[in-house]
């Protein structure tokens, strides 16, 4: 991405002035998209100079400005802003670029797990985070890439910086959430065909959305997957998406103990850590694995 000065020749449009996370998120899908873009940042739009192709976003009140009254919003409630809207448009031209399988469902996950929420926060729907810490979201890190008092940088030097970490950034959640994809589908083949209290994969998926959002996996209080540190690991699982409370937690007597300590109380050969919090045990060999998901689910 290039910024340039002349608007009669700039093809891409955004206004200047402080950044946030909307139109630099808008701009770095729109530079992955063309592949490179020149683009010009301004206070306002003169109608008279602009190309008739240029792509205007987050300024001007047109087709991709969510500033005004009539501004498009979501069946949810949430409303567009210039990220939203471009993405809604040529989002699943770039996932079909980009060789996506199972485009709809990459498209709406992009959407749910990320868009949604730069949206949101740019239109002003702030998320409730009750904590005695600050909590930064993605817009407050684009936030903090505008020049800070005293330092010298310039508004344009920033967003160039701005926009080159939120394509990096973009690049990733397209991965993650393709992945995610993939992973739904072996997932709930597995749960389809799974009759025991806990879920054995053979390989660490994201398996926990998939879970908690299909009737199939309502009986299942724990996974077991192959660590990627060795041995293998064994998780709870929450009650609801909205409900964060474990199923079933591990024994309190085991609580923030490992090796041989572990083994002592626990009686099981193999079961190395048990978290402070009890929603995860790791064993050195499948066989303790078994041994702790037995001791766990007997009694039921």
């Amino acid at each position: 991405m290039k910024l340039i000065k002349d608007i009669t020749s700039a093809k891409y449009i955004t206004h200047n002035g402080t950044m946030h996370a909307d139109e630099v998120f808008a701009t770095a899908f729109l530079d992955l998209y063309h592949k490179g873009i020149e683009v010009i940042r301004v206070s306002e739009i003169e109608q008279d100079k602009i190309r008739r192709d240029a792509i205007v976003y987050d300024i001007g009140r047109g087709k991709y400005d969510h500033h005004q009254p009539d501004a498009k919003i979501r069946e949810n409630g949430i409303k567009y802003s210039s990220f939203g809207l471009l993405f809604k448009d040529f989002g699943k031209s770039y996932l079909k670029e980009l060789q996506i399988e199972d485009i709809e469902e990459v498209f709406t996950g992009i959407e749910k797990e990320f868009i949604e929420g730069i949206d949101a926060v740019d239109n002003g729907m702030f998320p409730e985070i009750t904590a005695t810490y600050k909590v930064k979201t993605i817009s407050d890190i684009i936030k903090l890439m505008n020049p800070s008092y005293g330092s010298g940088e310039t508004e344009d030097e920033q967003f160039i910086k701005a926009v080159s970490i939120a394509k990096m950034i973009f690049q990733e959640v397209i991965y993650s959430v393709t992945g995610k994809v993939k992973a739904n589908k072996i997932v709930l083949e597995k749960l389809k065909n799974t009759k025991s209290d806990y879920l054995e994969l053979e390989e660490y998926l994201p398996y926990e959305e998939t879970i908690l959002k299909n009737e199939e996996g309502n009986h299942i209080k724990f996974v077991m997957y192959p660590s990627n540190r060795g041995g293998y690991g064994i998780k709870t699982i929450k009650k609801s998406l909205e409900d964060k409370t474990d199923r079933m937690l591990f024994k309190e007597s085991w609580a923030g103990l490992e090796n041989e300590e572990l083994e002592k109380v626990s009686g099981i050969k193999g079961l190395t850590f048990c978290h402070a919090n009890r929603f995860l045990v790791v064993c050195n060999t499948k066989e303790a694995a078994y041994q702790v998901l037995h001791e766990m689910l007997k009694e039921k």
